[in-house]
């Protein structure tokens, strides 16, 4: 009998949202006469704009002619888009990426996961705690975690976020040497000034440390105060891999499309000591496993990048951000603390009982479906994550049965 991989043994239960789509399921076959609406995962619901169907379109007709077939693409990507990308994402921006530090892929959330396979496995690795599940599984997985006690794993570091410090989680008070950011933050929604950001880039510097920082919703920032990309910081291209994606800023949730921009500058070491270029490996990692984004999809996200692709997309947005501002009222209306709702399309609160029992009681009493705290991690239970990407219909159907709560 083949032996397994005991790493994976360490996880949590199932992942977060299977869990969720289980108890939702299983009650909706009980009750197949109520209408349940899913605030849960942070799947779009507005179709694709139209400047991106017509580029998919051409993509697709491309693919049926000989003499503009494409067959293996670029594994970092279709230079056309990574230069789009780097010009309107970046550059127009004032800030320092170029085309071939960009790489394109098929979602962040594989980005994320993936990207710990570059290191050691005895490294030190920091984690805030609520986060997205992602960054702690794929390193349990990979057995960096040690032993779970009491919901954490001891060879973590965890940097709490908590209403007491507004879900801003404080420095290390010692050398990590890997540092997981996200912000806005999934699930509190909650962001950073530009010179809360400097703080982190100037600890990886004294600790020679890498930040990797999921910029996954920043296309939901507003204040310009507030920093898009951790590239707005000086230093930071030595120290940091930013992640981003489509699916939230263009509704590519269905479609697949991301990229991740790692910087010539940033070096790591070998146990030797010898240096290593971390794009270098990066590119030496996907070239192995990975065979790159279909060209009719990158043609379909090279789109979001004209000025009427940027318009089209913003228009939505808009309506997302809509949508969050009013859970967020509802939600302050019924006197629950709360964070996100502005520059986030999440709205994270404090519930009057724990995680999983709010869970199912939004789901018996309002059919309302949401994710609860605990599945983000130890601080989160007590806590319930709302999104803002469901159909405004439904989104303000859902606010006035929230209306009706009282425990």
């Amino acid at each position: 009998m083949v032996r397994v991989n005991e790493n994976y043994t360490l996880l949590q239960g199932s992942y977060l949202f299977s869990e969720v789509a289980k108890r939702v399921r299983m009650y909706q076959e009980k009750h197949p006469e109520k209408k349940i609406i899913r605030l849960g995962i942070g799947d779009v619901t507005q179709p694709l704009v139209p400047s991106v169907i017509r580029a998919f379109q051409q993509g697709v007709e491309e693919m049926a002619r000989k003499e503009t077939f494409r067959g293996y693409g670029p594994e970092q990507g279709y230079e056309f888009l990574r230069e789009a990308i780097a010009r309107v994402d970046f550059q127009e921006r004032g800030i320092s990426v170029s085309p071939d530090e960009i790489f394109i892929s098929t979602g962040a959330k594989e980005d994320t996961a993936n990207f710990q396979e570059l290191f050691d496995t005895k490294i030190s690795l920091a984690i805030p705690d609520p986060v997205y599940p992602v960054y702690v599984d794929s390193n349990v997985m990979a057995g960096r975690a040690g032993k779970l006690s009491h919901g954490r794993y001891t060879r973590f570091v965890y940097l709490d976020a908590t209403l007491e410090n507004d879900f801003k989680p404080a420095l290390p008070k010692k050398r990590v040497d890997v540092v997981y950011l996200c912000f806005p933050n999934n699930p509190t929604g909650q962001v950073l000034t530009k010179e809360e950001l400097k703080q982190w880039v100037e600890y990886a510097h004294r600790y020679g440390s890498l930040l990797l920082f999921d910029a996954a919703y920043e296309a939901f920032v507003e204040d310009p105060s507030i920093p898009k990309s951790i590239y707005e910081i000086d230093g930071a291209r030595e120290v940091a891999v930013e992640f981003r994606s489509l699916s939230k800023t263009a509704g590519f949730t269905g479609t697949r499309c991301a990229y991740t921009i790692v910087p010539k500058e940033i070096k790591v070491r070998t146990k030797k000591g010898h240096t290593l270029s971390l794009h270098s490996l990066w590119f030496r990692r996907q070239s192995t496993k990975f065979n790159g984004v279909s060209y009719p999809v990158q043609r379909a996200a090279a789109a979001v990048f004209t000025p009427e692709g940027q318009k089209e997309i913003r228009e939505v947005l808009n309506y997302y951000k809509e949508n969050a501002r009013r859970i967020r009222d509802a939600i302050v209306s019924l006197g629950l603390p709360c964070t996100g709702g502005v520059h986030s399309p999440y709205i994270w609160f404090k519930t009057p009982m724990d995680s999983w029992r709010f869970f199912d009681y939004l789901l018996e009493n309002i059919q309302v479906v949401g994710t609860p705290g605990i599945g983000f991690g130890k601080n989160g239970d007590g806590y319930f994550r709302l999104s803002a990407f469901g159909d405004q219909s439904n989104v303000l159907e859902a606010i006035e049965r929230l209306k009706t709560l009282s425990w």
